[in-house]
């Protein structure tokens, strides 16, 4: 089966993982928590398991990573 075959374009639910990600509800598509940009599946690269979010790109990913305050020197 297709991977995005009969799930329309809707937000799949993802579980995060080290290096992978599991899909929980099928969906084309899941939304970065930091622009709330749509990504597709296919595009997916950046995510954050401790917070189980998904981000569009590297600079969204620190941006969440600043926020989280979980930056090397970074006072909280």
């Amino acid at each position: 089966m297709n991977l995005f075959e009969g799930n329309g374009n809707r937000e799949a639910q993802i579980r995060y993982l080290d290096a992978d990600f599991q899909i929980l509800s099928p969906g084309s598509y899941v939304v970065c928590a930091i622009t709330g940009k749509q990504i597709p599946l296919d595009e997916l690269r950046y995510w954050s398991v401790a917070r189980q979010e998904p981000y569009a790109d590297a600079v969204a990913s620190l941006e969440a990573d600043k926020r989280a305050g979980v930056l090397p020197n970074q006072k909280r």
